[in-house]
């Protein structure tokens, strides 16, 4: 076993690697840009090396920074993680040359694998089943269009190169072919520095099932049955379980040896993963390899009880494999959502910021968290938006899935995030979506399920402005009594807020924003309604929405607050945060999450710098200008597109609010903009000029 190994990563995988190295007494050696001086893998590593600034390419993507850190510190090994150089054949070779070990396969395998037109070829003489398509040289636009044409629509276009849903798109009509090719080609030239495509046929209600494999340098290979990974947005994984729900021992068989033929016939060693695209009736066809570890790793982990960070280490090491096919088995269920920093609402739109609050459910033999950031980290536009996976697993038989499915949901509603925007709430309705808890799963199950993923935005409820209210309440008390206690006069009643009056009952009013609107809490201290106030410190009769209650309440633990609401009681989490001169209170309640804010009648001024300004379009986050694409001058319908801004390696469209004209861009292809710059100068129609450009 090594003593040292490298880890040319960041984030969560840094970290998972970290873990088990660990564990088995290795050292370990972080990476890290100018970004992440501060980041969690940084501080959990026994070293640490800065290879350069912030962009990727400059740093985490620099094979000779990285290999001068393994010299400066001694490694013996580098593990890759995934993403980044961990399938780059060249980076390979130059460990090979430095006389380091590369913690992944030999560069022939990654070359073999690594375009999915030459792996396609491969495959077809491995007998591994392959979907219509072309994967050929000939780049032309018109032979490509050409070819989709034979194949016979929707086809999926994909980068050669590609992977994690980068540089792929849909096409159902021939009409819309070339720009989507267009679009295609732009986005895999950015993320992988090759415009080179593929053309398959696009099957429907396809399931995405993949096959992990491992094979050693002493001829062995065996696979460790299959994840499911249908459930994604944008062509990226959002959901995977294990095993894969109504496989049968039969088709798991047939799939498992097409994974290891293909694994095989390349050579291979190391983890791997064989993906699937497989037909509801059983049949199935070979879509890619990836030559790595898979961010999914951990439920094949939890099913069958192996650690897949250290077969990797032991097998790197000139090991043997661990297990034999037939000492390897299924126990249980696993389920894995991906948390990212993004709003579901808005396209799955990056968030980013700083996490002024990061709490994660507990974790026990049946839930997992991996992550790679920490309360008070940032989450910055230079990488993938991930903050954490969760994964959890029964152990049950039969009804293994369903109670995994319940553990899940439980585990999402303990999360507490604030300062940016997460997926939770989305995975909240995702996992108790009727099509994933039956198990009808293909890839297009999120955009069938709209309806009841993307509802309509709803009002925070009565419990959650009471819960609010009475957070706040305890906030001034328990500020009043600190202030008291520094004070020449603690016991003096003028100190006190507990809404003592003489005569009569004391009342205010408080009042949220809730998204637009405003509403008023109004605040009546002491428990006797018909008292002079002051009765009962803790108890308020709060009005809300028409309805009057009487609330007390109690600090638990730092946000966590026992709410008393007439005969009821609540356990909910209150975050309170500043941000941008806002006073934001997040209310986490029975699994879902309101966003409030504490609005101030006195200010002349809204917090948060509001503008009710029509025709601003601004950058949703930091980028780049890939594309202008709307005529300047001419009348333009809602939502029609305007211009295409690449960032975090996705491109997003940025499109007309309402009917107008677009006056003129204040930035031109290939500048770089701020989070919130001005993007273009947009005149909205009047009404009659709408409906004419409607007509």
């Amino acid at each position: 076993m090594f003593d040292k190994i490298l880890i040319a990563n960041r984030g969560e995988i840094a970290c998972r690697v970290m873990r088990t190295a660990r564990r088995l007494g290795v050292r370990t050696v972080a990476v890290y840009s100018e970004a992440d001086a501060n980041a969690r893998h940084v501080r959990l590593a026994d070293e640490a090396v800065c290879i350069g600034p912030a962009p990727a390419r400059e740093s985490y993507l620099d094979a000779a920074r990285i290999l001068d850190a393994v010299q400066k510190t001694g490694a013996q090994a580098v593990h890759p993680g995934y993403g980044f150089l961990s399938e780059n054949a060249a980076f390979a070779d130059a460990c090979a040359a430095a006389g380091v070990v590369f913690i992944g396969p030999p560069a022939a395998a990654i070359r073999a694998m690594g375009s999915k037109s030459e792996a396609k070829k491969l495959m077809g003489t491995a007998a591994v089943p392959l979907t219509p398509g072309y994967h050929g040289d000939d780049q032309t636009p018109a032979l490509l269009h050409a070819e989709a044409e034979r194949i016979g629509y929707p086809v999926l276009i994909k980068a050669a190169a590609g992977g994690g849903g980068k540089g792929m798109r849909l096409v159902e009509r021939s009409a819309d072919f070339l720009d989507a090719l267009a679009s295609c080609q732009r986005e895999a030239a950015a993320s992988f520095g090759s415009e080179h495509v593929l053309i398959e046929k696009y099957i429907t209600r396809p399931r995405h099932i993949e096959i992990q494999v491992f094979a050693d340098t002493h001829g062995n290979c065996v696979h460790l049955f299959e994840r499911d990974c249908s459930v994604q947005r944008r062509h990226q994984k959002v959901l995977e379980e294990a095993p894969a729900p109504g496989m049968t021992p039969e088709c798991r068989r047939a799939m498992g040896e097409a994974a290891v033929a293909a694994a095989r016939a390349v050579g291979y060693v190391g983890a791997g993963t064989v993906e699937f695209i497989a037909n509801q009736d059983g049949s199935f066809y070979f879509m890619e390899m990836n030559t790595r570890l898979q961010v999914e790793h951990p439920v094949t982990e939890m099913i069958t009880g192996q650690d897949l960070v250290e077969w990797q280490l032991r097998v790197a090491a000139g090991e043997a494999l661990p297990l034999r096919q037939e000492q390897l088995s299924i126990r249980g269920h696993a389920i894995e959502a991906r948390i990212y920093a993004e709003d579901a609402s808005r396209g799955f739109l990056p968030s980013t910021g700083r996490l002024l609050r990061l709490v994660a459910p507990a974790e026990n033999l049946n839930v997992r968290v991996d992550s790679g950031v920490e309360e008070g980290d940032e989450i910055t536009p230079h990488y993938d938006p991930m903050i954490a996976k969760l994964i959890v697993w029964d152990g049950g038989n039969e009804n293994a899935r369903d109670a995994a499915l319940a553990r899940m949901r439980r585990a999402l509603a303990d999360w507490r995030v604030a300062g940016i925007t997460t997926n939770i709430d989305f995975l909240s309705r995702l996992v108790a979506c009727p099509a994933f808890a039956q198990a009808d799963l293909d890839t297009g199950l999120i955009e069938k399920s709209r309806v009841f993923l993307f509802p309509e935005a709803a009002p925070a409820p009565r419990d959650a402005l009471l819960v609010a209210a009475v957070s706040e309440l305890l906030a001034e008390e328990e500020s009043a009594r600190q202030k008291a206690q520094a004070s020449g006069d603690p016991w003096s009643p003028w100190q006190a807020r507990d809404g003592w009056r003489l005569n009569l009952a004391s009342s205010r009013t408080l009042i949220f924003r809730d998204g637009e609107q405003l509403v008023e809490v109004s605040v009546r201290y002491g428990s006797n309604e018909g008292g002079s106030g002051g009765g009962g410190a803790g108890s308020w009769q709060l009005a809300c929405l028409g309805e009057s209650s009487l609330a007390r309440g109690r600090r638990l633990e730092d946000d966590r607050f026992a709410v008393e609401i007439d005969d009821r009681r609540l356990v909910a989490s209150v975050v309170s945060v500043t941000e941008k001169g806002a006073a934001r209170r997040i209310v986490f309640l029975n699994g879902s999450t309101w966003p409030l804010e504490r609005h101030d009648p006195l200010h002349l001024v809204e917090a948060g710098g509001r503008s009710g300004a029509g025709g601003r379009l601004t950058a949703p986050m930091p980028g780049k200008i890939v594309a202008l694409l709307a005529p300047v001058g001419q009348p333009l319908e809602r939502g029609t597109p305007l211009l295409i801004l690449e960032a975090m390696k996705m491109e997003h469209t940025i499109t007309a609010p309402q009917a107008g004209t677009v006056n003129g861009f204040r930035y031109a292809v290939g500048d770089q903009v701020a989070d919130g710059a001005e993007l273009v100068d947009f005149a909205i129609a009047s009404a009659a000029q709408a409906n004419a450009a409607e007509r």
